[in-house]
């Protein structure tokens, strides 16, 4: 979230990235600091995933969003009730319940008409939610509600769960991932690696994964 303009020119140039993610889950939070990321980004052309600190946060997704980002991740994301407060609070009405307000909203200021600007953010906007145990991942269709763009996982947490479940099914990261894409067949949401390697794009676009995350290599 440090990065700089020139920093983040130098990241979209150094392959074919259409986003730029930056956390708060796993690290210091500064509101300003996300909205000077969010315009130093926006003077790029690249919209900004954001993931808040807590699944326990998803009340605050409006205001997160009120900072610039154009997406929210949701982190450990375990119940429906969860999954509807993000959708509640990341949609305006008449979607959401998302409260109108913000000088520092992604691209506002190309729909300063009220109702223009939520239209525009109800079809714009990327919610994504964070399953991270084996019972998430079984209930993929409870998470993949109309709404919500993406559904993900972190690698060591999911690890974690699986160690703590070895006579389960699902014995292996790219087991989850069949069971999650074959579970999303027929829906619009999409299934998120965080693989961070390229070289791996391939195998994980072929096994029906549709978005990457990666480190950058400069």
């Amino acid at each position: 979230m440090t990065a700089t303009k020139s920093r983040i020119e130098d990241i979209m140039g150094s392959s074919d990235y259409t986003f730029l993610s930056t956390d708060s889950q796993h690290g210091p939070f500064s509101e300003q600091l996300l909205i000077e990321f969010c315009d130093a980004a926006a003077q790029v052309g690249v919209p900004v995933v954001f993931r808040i600190k807590h699944t326990f946060h998803s009340y605050l997704v409006g205001n997160i969003l009120d900072l610039g980002p154009s997406g929210i991740e949701v982190p450990q994301t375990e119940t429906a009730e969860t999954a509807q407060e993000a959708l509640d609070y990341f949609y305006y009405p008449q979607v959401g319940k998302r409260s109108w307000g913000g000088a520092a909203r992604a691209n506002v200021n190309d729909h300063p008409d009220r109702l223009e600007y939520a239209d525009y953010w109800n079809d714009f906007g990327v919610l994504w939610l964070q399953m991270e145990s084996l019972s998430a991942v079984t209930r993929t269709k409870t998470f993949a509600k109309p709404g919500v763009a993406c559904l993900s996982w972190g690698p060591a947490d999911l690890s974690f769960n699986r160690e703590a479940n070895p006579e389960h099914p699902l014995k292996t990261d790219d087991d989850c991932i069949r069971h999650v894409v074959k579970l999303l067949e027929g829906s619009e949401t999409k299934l998120c690696i965080r693989s961070y390697e390229p070289e791996l794009r391939n195998k994980y676009l072929d096994m029906g994964a549709t978005v990457l995350l990666e480190r950058p290599s400069v």
